[in-house]
């Protein structure tokens, strides 16, 4: 039975990740420290350790205890635009974290090591995004992101570490904090419409993005480490069709049968457009389509119906608040 740590797997696509683990006969271990995860998404045949990546103390010890074969690491604050307001957490979490458990895994000899990256690596180039572009990322989020694949390249070669990167984008479904008022747009609405409340949303709601429902990613996570030909390659994951925010406004109410008045607010520093081509994800793990944004909205509306409204934290500790837009001081 392979071993597996799969950090972050209390949170959204990680808890997912692990359900599909455990379905593949795996031993499971969780390394989560909670802060936008929730206990209750733990598949109950996974281990749950209360932890961060950033205690390398704690990495050690693990890696010692339970002998990994894999790691899956998709712990990370994945608040894209907030990162410019956080770069001493998003750093510290989102890199030094990573070096961490890559340390820790070279030393393990771990067999493979996947990691959840971002569409935000690309920044600002033309999409569709594709693989043999140059990232160019535009926030700290994704810079963080690219610097531990960049890592990974390098672990590869000195230490011949295998690794499998996936680049997934705009992922939503259930398990997605609908508290969080900083990213995962379409929890927030979801949230909002439950609350009574406008749906809030940056700029004119024009820019685009391919909206790409769990089921469609988190199994070809999992799976990867058994296709040989993923070995140390990069991948784009997610759907193809690209959509504006206000057409996702109108399906999510639409999913939900509960309508909202759209409060346009300024816009803030984002990639307007941003979609990807996913030729080589579907040559290599044989994917033949992907769930349609209304089939998606419908599924996690009925999941959103029964965890019910969450409350919004405000976000502590930010670092700079020049330039921080009003909505997230409310």
């Amino acid at each position: 039975m392979p071993t597996s740590l799969v950090t972050g797997g209390a949170g959204f696509i990680g808890a997912h990740v692990v359900n599909e683990l455990v379905n593949m006969g795996h031993q499971v271990i969780v390394l989560d420290d909670l802060s936008g995860g929730f206990q209750e998404n733990v598949n109950p045949k996974a281990t749950f350790i209360e932890g961060s990546v950033v205690d390398h103390a704690l990495i050690d010890k693990l890696f010692e205890k339970y002998n990994f074969d894999y790691v899956y690491h998709l712990a990370a604050y994945a608040a894209e635009g907030l990162s410019h307001f956080i770069r001493r957490f998003n750093y510290t979490n989102n890199l030094i974290g990573s070096v961490n458990l890559i340390n820790a895994s070279v030393k393990a000899k771990v067999k493979c090591f996947v990691f959840t990256s971002s569409i935000a690596v690309y920044g600002g180039v033309k999409p569709p995004m594709n693989e043999e572009m140059t990232p160019q990322p535009e926030d700290p989020y994704g810079i963080a992101k690219y610097a531990v694949e960049l890592d990974l390249k390098s672990a590869h070669e000195i230490f011949g570490l295998n690794s499998v990167i996936f680049r997934p984008h705009n992922v939503y479904g259930e398990y997605q904090n609908l508290g969080d008022k900083y990213r995962n747009v379409v929890g927030i609405f979801m949230n909002q419409l439950m609350q009574g409340k406008e749906l809030s949303v940056f700029g004119d709601g024009k820019q685009t993005r391919a909206f790409s429902y769990i089921g469609d990613v988190a199994p070809h996570i999992a799976n990867c480490v058994n296709v040989p030909a993923a070995m140390n390659q990069v991948f784009n994951i997610g759907a193809d069709q690209e959509f504006t925010i206000n057409e996702l406004a109108i399906t999510v109410q639409n999913a939900m049968d509960l309508s909202g008045k759209i409060r346009y607010l300024e816009p803030r520093k984002e990639v307007v457009h941003a979609y990807a081509d996913h030729s080589k994800a579907k040559r290599i793990f044989g994917i033949d389509g992907f769930t349609s944004l209304e089939d998606g909205i419908r599924k996690m509306s009925g999941w959103a119906r029964k965890t019910g409204i969450k409350a919004s934290v405000r976000f502590k500790d930010i670092e700079v608040i020049e330039n921080l837009p009003a909505f997230w001081t409310e």
